[in-house]
């Protein structure tokens, strides 16, 4: 509680206990999801609309699942190809009273699931005016954060690599311009593999990092979620806590002064 009170999360006007999110998606089994959501220790947890069976009332899915006592809904837009259907989905997460936040995602290429940077800004735009939080999935592109920010996102979520790829920030001069520039938090999304991965985000500056894949594809989810918490955690400290210079030359880190030099 003093970690929180001293260094805090704020999104939306909400204050949230772990810069951790978890996403939802790709778990072998729902007690792994579970368990991880448990050993994470995150409180904001993704969920995509679309990919649930929402046709039949009887039949069980995540939102049954998972308690949402403990844990924040954040519905996601994954698999809208256009503005249009992540409006549509994002109105379908409100009447359903799950969430006025939304992951804003637009993705209309199949093989590198990269954003559409301009269908996401539009759906940005008609969103905010809704009255939305939006929360948008963007390239690491400083431009389009900075735009996303002036017409009123809560967040920018830069990807550190493609989706599901597990190759870590290959994407690390952008992701730094848009911390530097960013007056909203920022949250690096997809591409994080290893927890080290998850503390080079939080070590540049991010304000959280979203992971899924490197969590449900783990052999032990459990405890990747486990480890990728602790690796938040010491990035974020690290963050704070300010790294030495970086020099050219060795320094020696023993002191040299009053050394007896005996011929």
């Amino acid at each position: 509680m003093q970690t929180v009170a001293q260094d805090r999360l704020v999104i939306a006007g909400q204050e949230l206990r772990s810069r951790l999110f978890l996403g939802t998606g790709k778990y072998r089994t729902e007690e792994e999801m579970l368990s991880s959501l448990e050993a994470s220790g995150c409180e904001l947890v993704t969920v995509a609309l679309r990919r649930l069976d929402l046709d039949d009332p009887s039949k069980r899915t995540i939102l049954d699942a998972v308690d949402w006592k403990r844990y924040r809904i954040l519905p996601n837009t994954a698999g809208c190809q256009t503005a249009e259907e992540a409006i549509r989905i994002a109105r379908l997460a409100r009447s359903m009273g799950l969430s006025d936040w939304v992951k804003l995602e637009v993705i209309p290429d199949p093989r590198y699931l990269l954003p559409d940077p301009e269908e996401t800004l539009k759906a940005a735009r008609i969103l905010v005016k809704e009255n939305f939080a939006v929360l948008p999935y963007i390239n690491a592109d400083p431009i389009l954060a900075r735009k996303l920010e002036e017409i009123g996102t809560v967040t920018v979520m830069p990807l550190g690599s493609p989706i599901g790829s597990g190759q870590g920030l290959q994407t690390l001069a952008q992701i730094r311009l848009i911390i530097e520039n960013a007056r909203v938090p920022v949250v690096v999304d997809a591409g994080i593999g290893v927890p080290s991965d998850a503390a080079q985000a939080m070590e540049l500056g991010a304000d959280a990092v979203l992971v899924n894949s490197a969590v449900a594809a783990a052999g032990s989810p459990a405890l990747m979620a486990e480890a990728i918490r602790l690796g938040v955690e010491a990035g974020r400290k690290a963050y704070q806590a300010g790294r030495m210079p970086r020099r050219e030359e060795a320094a020696s880190s023993s002191p040299t002064e009053g050394i007896s030099r005996r011929s």
